[in-house]
């Protein structure tokens, strides 16, 4: 006979690994939904922004409004794409109008 405590760990176990599997389906729906659009703004706008670890955690926690924190850090100099750095020094940005 199988015990009732045995029973609940396994019970336990699915059931943490339902919540494990769709906060990761989260997740990847959330980082593909912020790639597509820091994609189209670097298409569309010339943003030149990098695709880094850092750039995909941040979307896939984010989804949209990451992606936009992206843009917007962006936009005030504070990333680390190739463009904006010179040997470790920052260069300064001139706006086109």
């Amino acid at each position: 006979m199988i015990e009732a405590g045995f029973v609940l760990l396994i019970i336990v176990i699915i059931f943490g690994a339902f919540l494990i599997l769709r906060s990761i389906k989260n997740f990847i729906i959330n980082a593909v939904v912020g790639l597509v659009i820091l994609f189209l703004a670097n298409q569309f706008a010339g943003l030149d922004i990098g695709y880094s670890w850092l750039v995909i955690l941040i979307c896939g926690i984010g989804g949209i409004l990451g992606a936009f924190l992206v843009i917007l850090l962006h936009f005030l100099a504070l990333d680390s794409s190739p463009g904006m750095c010179n040997g470790g020094k920052r260069t300064s940005r001139k706006l086109q109008i």
